[in-house]
Protein backbone atom coordinates (compact mmCIF):
# COMPACT_ATOMS: atom_id res chain seq x y z
CA UNK A 1 0.00 0.00 0.00
CA UNK A 2 1.12 3.16 -0.89
CA UNK A 3 1.73 5.87 1.79
CA UNK A 4 -0.64 8.67 1.50
CA UNK A 5 0.24 12.03 0.57
CA UNK A 6 0.17 15.08 2.43
CA UNK A 7 -2.34 17.66 1.59
CA UNK A 8 -1.56 21.15 1.09
CA UNK A 9 -3.03 22.00 4.40
CA UNK A 10 -0.60 19.43 6.25
CA UNK A 11 1.90 20.52 3.86
CA UNK A 12 1.54 24.37 5.09
CA UNK A 13 1.66 23.10 9.41
CA UNK A 14 4.72 20.86 8.60
CA UNK A 15 6.67 23.47 6.69
CA UNK A 16 5.59 26.25 9.27
CA UNK A 17 6.31 24.68 12.59
CA UNK A 18 9.49 23.21 10.74
CA UNK A 19 10.32 26.88 10.25
CA UNK A 20 9.59 28.26 13.24
CA UNK A 21 10.78 25.88 15.70
CA UNK A 22 14.33 26.12 13.76
CA UNK A 23 14.42 29.93 13.57
CA UNK A 24 12.93 30.85 17.29
CA UNK A 25 16.23 30.30 18.98
CA UNK A 26 17.99 32.34 17.16
CA UNK A 27 15.47 35.54 17.57
CA UNK A 28 15.41 35.01 21.27
CA UNK A 29 19.41 34.71 22.03
CA UNK A 30 19.92 38.18 19.36
CA UNK A 31 16.96 39.96 21.20
CA UNK A 32 18.66 39.03 24.70
CA UNK A 33 22.22 40.00 23.33
CA UNK A 34 20.46 43.69 22.05
CA UNK A 35 18.70 44.02 25.43
CA UNK A 36 22.22 43.57 27.26
CA UNK A 37 24.30 45.76 24.81
CA UNK A 38 21.46 48.64 25.39
CA UNK A 39 21.71 48.10 28.81
CA UNK A 40 25.34 48.22 30.18
CA UNK A 41 27.27 48.98 26.92
CA UNK A 42 29.01 52.65 28.00
CA UNK A 43 28.56 55.77 26.06
CA UNK A 44 31.38 56.46 24.03
CA UNK A 45 33.08 53.35 24.18
CA UNK A 46 32.99 52.45 20.49
CA UNK A 47 34.07 55.83 19.59
CA UNK A 48 37.63 55.66 21.58
CA UNK A 49 37.86 52.37 20.19
CA UNK A 50 38.11 53.44 16.37
CA UNK A 51 40.93 54.51 14.58
CA UNK A 52 41.83 58.26 13.86
CA UNK A 53 41.97 57.53 10.74
CA UNK A 54 38.20 58.01 8.71
CA UNK A 55 38.42 55.40 5.98
CA UNK A 56 40.45 53.31 8.65
CA UNK A 57 37.38 53.65 11.33
CA UNK A 58 34.70 53.06 8.53
CA UNK A 59 36.57 49.68 7.97
CA UNK A 60 36.66 48.86 11.32
CA UNK A 61 32.62 50.33 12.20
CA UNK A 62 31.94 47.28 9.50
CA UNK A 63 33.47 44.42 11.88
CA UNK A 64 31.63 45.92 15.04
CA UNK A 65 28.50 43.82 14.79
CA UNK A 66 31.16 41.25 15.54
CA UNK A 67 31.86 42.57 19.01
CA UNK A 68 28.68 44.36 19.56
CA UNK A 69 25.76 42.07 17.83
CA UNK A 70 22.54 43.95 17.22
CA UNK A 71 19.46 43.02 14.74
CA UNK A 72 18.11 45.72 12.82
CA UNK A 73 15.34 46.43 15.23
CA UNK A 74 17.50 47.32 18.08
CA UNK A 75 19.97 48.76 16.24
CA UNK A 76 18.76 52.39 14.99
CA UNK A 77 17.74 53.18 18.84
CA UNK A 78 21.76 52.26 19.38
CA UNK A 79 23.12 54.41 16.57
CA UNK A 80 20.94 57.73 17.26
CA UNK A 81 22.69 57.61 21.02
CA UNK A 82 26.07 57.11 19.50
CA UNK A 83 25.54 60.12 17.25
CA UNK A 84 24.43 62.19 19.84
CA UNK A 85 27.85 61.25 22.11
CA UNK A 86 29.59 62.48 18.91
CA UNK A 87 30.15 58.97 17.16
CA UNK A 88 30.93 59.86 13.67
CA UNK A 89 28.08 59.86 11.30
CA UNK A 90 29.70 57.59 8.54
CA UNK A 91 30.60 55.10 11.19
CA UNK A 92 27.62 54.91 12.57
CA UNK A 93 25.66 54.52 9.65
CA UNK A 94 28.30 51.52 8.48
CA UNK A 95 27.78 50.13 12.10
CA UNK A 96 23.98 50.34 11.22
CA UNK A 97 23.94 48.42 8.09
CA UNK A 98 26.26 45.74 9.03
CA UNK A 99 25.86 44.76 12.60
CA UNK A 100 22.18 42.57 11.61
CA UNK A 101 24.21 40.96 8.97
CA UNK A 102 27.99 40.22 10.24
CA UNK A 103 27.40 39.03 13.67
CA UNK A 104 28.20 35.82 15.37
CA UNK A 105 24.47 34.84 15.77
CA UNK A 106 23.54 35.63 12.14
CA UNK A 107 26.56 33.30 10.98
CA UNK A 108 25.04 30.63 12.98
CA UNK A 109 21.57 31.01 12.32
CA UNK A 110 22.85 31.05 8.37
CA UNK A 111 24.69 28.32 8.68
CA UNK A 112 22.13 26.11 9.89
CA UNK A 113 19.33 27.36 7.81
CA UNK A 114 21.23 26.33 4.55
CA UNK A 115 22.06 23.26 6.00
CA UNK A 116 18.73 22.16 6.75
CA UNK A 117 16.97 23.74 4.49
CA UNK A 118 13.60 22.04 3.39
CA UNK A 119 14.10 20.08 0.01
CA UNK A 120 15.16 21.47 -3.27
CA UNK A 121 12.14 22.90 -5.92
CA UNK A 122 11.61 22.31 -9.48
CA UNK A 123 10.75 25.27 -11.59
CA UNK A 124 10.26 22.97 -14.64
CA UNK A 125 10.39 19.15 -14.82
CA UNK A 126 13.98 19.70 -16.62
CA UNK A 127 15.14 22.98 -14.62
CA UNK A 128 16.15 22.88 -10.76
CA UNK A 129 17.16 25.58 -8.83
CA UNK A 130 20.88 25.01 -8.03
CA UNK A 131 22.03 24.78 -4.68
CA UNK A 132 25.24 25.90 -3.17
CA UNK A 133 26.60 24.79 0.45
CA UNK A 134 26.11 26.18 3.92
CA UNK A 135 29.33 27.84 3.73
CA UNK A 136 29.39 29.89 0.30
CA UNK A 137 25.88 31.08 1.22
CA UNK A 138 27.00 32.42 4.60
CA UNK A 139 30.31 33.64 3.50
CA UNK A 140 29.00 35.66 0.45
CA UNK A 141 26.39 36.98 2.70
CA UNK A 142 29.03 38.22 5.19
CA UNK A 143 31.84 39.93 2.19
CA UNK A 144 28.67 41.45 0.12
CA UNK A 145 27.38 43.02 3.38
CA UNK A 146 30.99 44.46 4.16
CA UNK A 147 31.71 45.56 0.33
CA UNK A 148 28.42 47.54 0.70
CA UNK A 149 28.23 48.80 3.85
CA UNK A 150 31.80 50.12 4.12
CA UNK A 151 31.03 51.56 0.53
CA UNK A 152 28.38 53.28 1.61
CA UNK A 153 30.58 54.86 4.49
CA UNK A 154 33.08 56.28 2.59
CA UNK A 155 30.37 57.94 0.42
CA UNK A 156 28.65 59.29 3.81
CA UNK A 157 32.12 60.94 4.71
CA UNK A 158 31.91 63.68 2.03
CA UNK A 159 28.89 64.09 3.10
CA UNK A 160 27.97 67.31 6.01
CA UNK A 161 26.21 66.01 9.24
CA UNK A 162 23.62 68.64 8.47
CA UNK A 163 22.70 66.97 5.17
CA UNK A 164 21.61 63.40 6.82
CA UNK A 165 20.70 63.77 10.02
CA UNK A 166 17.78 65.45 11.33
CA UNK A 167 18.46 68.92 13.40
CA UNK A 168 17.71 67.18 16.83
CA UNK A 169 20.23 64.27 16.44
CA UNK A 170 23.01 66.85 15.33
CA UNK A 171 25.41 67.26 18.32
CA UNK A 172 25.74 70.16 20.01
CA UNK A 173 29.16 70.21 18.46
CA UNK A 174 28.13 70.31 15.57
CA UNK A 175 25.43 72.92 15.63
CA UNK A 176 22.45 70.86 16.81
CA UNK A 177 20.65 71.23 20.13
CA UNK A 178 22.10 69.88 23.41
CA UNK A 179 22.98 66.67 23.46
CA UNK A 180 20.46 64.53 25.81
CA UNK A 181 22.45 63.23 28.90
CA UNK A 182 22.14 59.47 29.48
CA UNK A 183 19.78 59.32 32.19
CA UNK A 184 19.89 55.27 31.63
CA UNK A 185 23.18 53.20 31.86
CA UNK A 186 25.49 55.27 33.62
CA UNK A 187 23.46 55.92 36.81
CA UNK A 188 21.03 53.19 37.47
CA UNK A 189 22.17 50.42 39.61
CA UNK A 190 22.90 46.71 38.37
CA UNK A 191 19.77 45.36 38.99
CA UNK A 192 18.00 48.29 37.57
CA UNK A 193 20.03 47.58 34.43
CA UNK A 194 19.30 44.03 34.58
CA UNK A 195 15.59 44.80 34.28
CA UNK A 196 15.87 47.32 31.22
CA UNK A 197 18.13 44.78 29.97
CA UNK A 198 15.23 42.19 30.15
CA UNK A 199 12.51 44.33 28.82
CA UNK A 200 14.93 45.42 26.41
CA UNK A 201 15.22 42.02 24.99
CA UNK A 202 11.13 41.35 25.89
CA UNK A 203 10.08 44.14 23.81
CA UNK A 204 12.19 43.52 20.80
CA UNK A 205 11.25 39.64 21.11
CA UNK A 206 7.95 40.03 20.90
CA UNK A 207 7.92 42.70 17.86
CA UNK A 208 10.34 40.01 15.80
CA UNK A 209 8.71 37.17 16.57
CA UNK A 210 5.67 38.85 14.99
CA UNK A 211 7.41 39.99 11.78
CA UNK A 212 9.21 36.40 11.53
CA UNK A 213 5.72 34.60 12.22
CA UNK A 214 3.82 36.39 9.35
CA UNK A 215 6.77 35.91 7.27
CA UNK A 216 7.29 32.22 7.62
CA UNK A 217 3.19 31.52 7.38
CA UNK A 218 3.44 33.39 3.62
CA UNK A 219 6.53 30.92 3.07
CA UNK A 220 4.73 28.18 3.96
CA UNK A 221 1.35 29.23 2.32
CA UNK A 222 4.14 29.59 -0.98
CA UNK A 223 5.19 26.07 -0.71
CA UNK A 224 2.23 24.91 -0.02
CA UNK A 225 0.02 26.02 -2.27
CA UNK A 226 1.39 27.71 -4.97
CA UNK A 227 1.43 27.08 -8.46
CA UNK A 228 3.97 26.51 -10.70
CA UNK A 229 3.37 29.67 -12.57
CA UNK A 230 3.67 31.85 -9.93
CA UNK A 231 7.01 30.09 -8.74
CA UNK A 232 7.77 30.93 -12.02
CA UNK A 233 7.33 34.40 -11.94
CA UNK A 234 10.46 34.73 -9.36
CA UNK A 235 12.46 32.63 -11.54
CA UNK A 236 11.31 34.71 -15.72
CA UNK A 237 15.02 35.31 -15.46
CA UNK A 238 17.68 35.93 -12.61
CA UNK A 239 17.01 39.66 -12.83
CA UNK A 240 13.70 39.62 -11.89
CA UNK A 241 14.43 36.86 -9.23
CA UNK A 242 16.58 39.08 -7.49
CA UNK A 243 14.17 42.33 -7.80
CA UNK A 244 11.04 39.97 -6.48
CA UNK A 245 12.97 38.70 -3.89
CA UNK A 246 14.36 42.22 -2.63
CA UNK A 247 10.91 43.44 -2.42
CA UNK A 248 9.86 40.87 -0.67
CA UNK A 249 12.26 41.19 1.94
CA UNK A 250 11.70 44.94 2.11
CA UNK A 251 7.77 43.89 2.14
CA UNK A 252 8.28 41.02 4.84
CA UNK A 253 10.52 43.48 7.50
CA UNK A 254 12.44 39.67 8.81
CA UNK A 255 14.81 39.87 11.94
CA UNK A 256 18.46 38.60 10.35
CA UNK A 257 18.58 36.57 13.30
CA UNK A 258 16.08 34.22 11.20
CA UNK A 259 15.65 35.44 7.83
CA UNK A 260 18.02 32.98 5.96
CA UNK A 261 15.06 29.95 7.85
CA UNK A 262 12.89 31.76 4.83
CA UNK A 263 15.22 32.45 1.93
CA UNK A 264 16.95 28.98 2.10
CA UNK A 265 13.56 27.09 1.94
CA UNK A 266 12.25 30.00 -1.27
CA UNK A 267 12.61 28.11 -5.05
CA UNK A 268 14.71 30.84 -6.40
CA UNK A 269 17.89 31.14 -7.74
CA UNK A 270 21.03 31.57 -5.49
CA UNK A 271 21.60 34.94 -6.52
CA UNK A 272 18.31 35.86 -5.47
CA UNK A 273 18.54 34.22 -1.87
CA UNK A 274 21.80 36.29 -1.31
CA UNK A 275 19.91 39.44 -2.52
CA UNK A 276 17.19 38.70 0.15
CA UNK A 277 19.37 37.87 2.48
CA UNK A 278 21.41 40.88 2.68
CA UNK A 279 18.97 44.00 1.47
CA UNK A 280 16.44 42.80 3.64
CA UNK A 281 18.51 43.67 6.74
CA UNK A 282 19.46 46.92 6.12
CA UNK A 283 16.22 48.51 4.11
CA UNK A 284 12.94 47.39 5.07
CA UNK A 285 8.97 48.62 5.56
CA UNK A 286 10.21 49.40 9.74
CA UNK A 287 13.67 50.28 9.46
CA UNK A 288 12.14 52.81 7.46
CA UNK A 289 10.05 54.62 9.66
CA UNK A 290 12.83 53.81 12.18
CA UNK A 291 15.35 55.41 9.94
CA UNK A 292 13.13 58.66 9.85
CA UNK A 293 13.73 59.17 13.10
CA UNK A 294 17.38 59.59 12.76
CA UNK A 295 17.55 60.74 9.28
CA UNK A 296 16.39 63.21 6.53
CA UNK A 297 13.82 61.54 4.45
CA UNK A 298 15.68 62.28 1.35
CA UNK A 299 18.81 60.96 2.50
CA UNK A 300 16.27 57.86 3.33
CA UNK A 301 15.34 57.36 -0.14
CA UNK A 302 18.72 57.86 -1.60
CA UNK A 303 19.76 55.38 0.88
CA UNK A 304 17.21 53.12 -0.33
CA UNK A 305 17.60 53.24 -3.81
CA UNK A 306 21.29 53.13 -3.87
CA UNK A 307 21.45 49.79 -1.47
CA UNK A 308 18.83 48.38 -4.14
CA UNK A 309 21.05 48.72 -7.20
CA UNK A 310 24.13 47.85 -5.37
CA UNK A 311 23.17 44.68 -3.75
CA UNK A 312 21.57 43.53 -6.69
CA UNK A 313 24.15 43.73 -8.79
CA UNK A 314 26.67 42.40 -6.59
CA UNK A 315 24.35 39.33 -5.59
CA UNK A 316 24.14 39.07 -9.73
CA UNK A 317 27.60 39.09 -10.43
CA UNK A 318 28.96 37.16 -7.39
CA UNK A 319 27.49 33.15 -8.48
CA UNK A 320 29.43 34.04 -11.18
CA UNK A 321 32.69 34.31 -9.88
Amino acid sequence: MEPETLSPLSDFFYLFLSIVLEGAPFILLGTIISGFIDAYLPAGLIDRWLPKNKPLAILCSGLLGAVFPVCECAVVPVIRRLIRKGLPVSCAITYMLSAPIINPIVIVSTMKAFSSSVGQFSLRQTETVEAYGPLFMTSSRLLIAFIVTVSVGLIVLKFKPKSILRPQIIPKSQGGTDVEHDHGSDIVGKSDKLVLAMRTAMRDFMETAMYFTIGVAITAVFKAYVTEDLILLFNQNEVTGIGLMMILAFVLSLCSTSDAFIAANFPVPQSAKLAFLVFGPMMDVKLVFMYLSVFRPKFVVSIAIGLAIAIGVLSYLWIRL
